[in-house]
C-alpha cells in the first residue's frame, strides 16, 4: 500500500507530454521506480491508468517473454528507458508501439529488445477514478488558470505604469532616438478583444493541438509538487487524529469560493469604464491619479538620458 501511494504522488510531480500510437494522439505520463510502475494517459475524451508491482511485472513478464530469464528490476529498467524517451519526444528504431482502446480500457503494445532477444510488454489500463482525473487533471488546471490571471493582472498594472513613466518623460522634453521604438499606450480592452478574436481561434480549432506549452510545464509541475506536499501533510495530520483530507466535492467548493473572492476584489477597485474589470485596471496611462502614484520628479524639466537620450 505504502508503495502505490509513493508511486502516486511521484506520478502526479510529473509532467503532461504529448505522445502518438499509430495515428492516436494522447497525453500521458509515468513513473518507474523498482518496485514497479504507474501509467496515466488519456485521449481528452477518456482516462486511463496502470499501476504494477513486482509481482505483477513478474507475472505478465512470464507470460510474455517465455525465454527471458531476468530479475524484475531489470525488466522495470527497459521499461523505463522505453517509455522515457517517448514522453521526451524522441523515438527509438528498435522499439514499436502500438494501442488498443476502449472508453473502459486501454492496452500498449510495446515490441522491443532485452540482451539481445524479443522484448514484448503490454501496458493493461483501465478506466482511471473520478478523484484521480480531479488530482491530475482538473484541481491542478483550476488552479494554474487562478495563477496566469493574477500575472495577467499584475503585468496589466506594470503596463500601465510604464505608460505613464514614459509620458512623464516626453512631458519633460523626452524624445526617442529611434523613432521605431515608439509605442502606443497600452489599452486593456483593446488588448484582450483582439486576443479573443484573433489568438484565441487558434488554440479552439478542430485539432488537439499540444497537451502544455514549455511555461505551462514548469506552472504544472509548481501546482503539482504543492498539491503533493498537501496530500502529504494530510496523510500524516490523519494518523495523529486530525480531520481527514477533504473530498473532491469540498476541493471543488473551496477552488469556487477562491474564484468569487478573487472577483470580488476586483469588482471593489471600480476602474474606469473604458476598460475591463477582468484585469482589474486602476487607471488610463494618462491619468493623474496613475502618475501620482510613480516615484517620479516633477521638480527638475531636463532632458531624460537613456532611451529617450
Amino acid at each position: 500500500m505504502e508503495d502505490s501511494e509513493d508511486l502516486g504522488s511521484s506520478l502526479l510531480t510529473q509532467r503532461w507530454a504529448s505522445v502518438c500510437f499509430a495515428e492516436s494522439t494522447f497525453i500521458a505520463k509515468a513513473c518507474f521506480r523498482d518496485t514497479g510502475y504507474a501509467l496515466l494517459i488519456s485521449d481528452l475524451t477518456s482516462v486511463w491508468y496502470e499501476c504494477a508491482d513486482t509481482d505483477v511485472v513478474a507475472k505478465r513478464s512470464k507470460e510474455l517473454n517465455k525465454r527471458l530469464t531476468a530479475h524484475v528490476s531489470s525488466f522495470l529498467n527497459r521499461l523505463s528507458n522505453l517509455m522515457c524517451p517517448l514522453l521526451e519526444g524522441r523515438e527509438s528504431d528498435a522499439t514499436s508501439f502500438s494501442c488498443q482502446q476502449t472508453p473502459s480500457k486501454l492496452t500498449i503494445h510495446v515490441k522491443s529488445e532485452l540482451s539481445g532477444l524479443p522484448f514484448y510488454w503490454d501496458f493493461h489500463c483501465t478506466a482511471a477514478a473520478v478523484e484521480m482525473v480531479s488530482r491530475h487533471l482538473v484541481r491542478p488546471l483550476i488552479r494554474m488558470s487562478l495563477a496566469l490571471q493574477c500575472q495577467l493582472q499584475d503585468l496589466a498594472s506594470l503596463l500601465l505604469q510604464k505608460d505613464a513613466e514614459i509620458e512623464d518623460y516626453r512631458e519633460s522634453g523626452a524624445a526617442l532616438s529611434r523613432g521605431r521604438l515608439r509605442t502606443e499606450p497600452f489599452q486593456e480592452e483593446l488588448f484582450l478583444q483582439k486576443f479573443v478574436e484573433e489568438s484565441l481561434p487558434q488554440f479552439c480549432g478542430t485539432g488537439d493541438g499540444p497537451a502544455f506549452a514549455g511555461t505551462l510545464q514548469h506552472l504544472y509541475t509548481a501546482v503539482a509538487r504543492q498539491e503533493a506536499r498537501a496530500a502529504q501533510k494530510w496523510r500524516h495530520s490523519g494518523d495523529a487524529g486530525s480531520p481527514e483530507r477533504p473530498c473532491s466535492r469540498q476541493l471543488a467548493g473551496e477552488a469556487a469560493d477562491l474564484l468569487t473572492t478573487l472577483d470580488s476584489q476586483q469588482e471593489k477597485v471600480e476602474p474606469p469604464s473604458a476598460l475591463p474589470q477582468s484585469l482589474g485596471a486602476t487607471a488610463t496611462p494618462s491619468s493623474p491619479s496613475q502618475r501620482a502614484r510613480l516615484p517620479v520628479s516633477k521638480a527638475k524639466r531636463k532632458k531624460a538620458k537613456g532611451l529617450f537620450g
